[in-house]
């Protein structure tokens, strides 16, 4: 089984300051490590389509939430993909 997704400590990795618990960083780091738990669970589970549905409504707000970040900045969305090894 794979190890469980730790909020806190992503949280405490991408926050901008110490109140910080809903930027577009942590959201978009929460939802990268939520989508790669998932998608280890489809492996497994090639016939759980309800959880696949889930997968491409994270996977969707995920790029929207990235798309948000290369339009109003830049450098922060170069620093997110580079921290959570995405592909743009």
């Amino acid at each position: 089984m794979t190890e469980s997704i730790n909020k806190e400590e992503i949280i405490k990795s991408f926050r901008t300051n110490e109140k910080d618990t809903g930027s577009c960083d942590v959201q978009i780091a929460l939802l990268t490590a939520r989508i790669n738990h998932l998608t280890e669970h489809l492996r497994t589970h090639r016939k759980d389509f309800h959880s696949r549905r889930g997968l491409v409504a994270m996977a969707s707000k995920r790029r929207k939430l990235l798309n948000y970040l290369h339009k109003h900045e830049l450098p922060k969305y170069n620093e997110i993909i580079k921290k959570l090894h995405l592909r743009k």
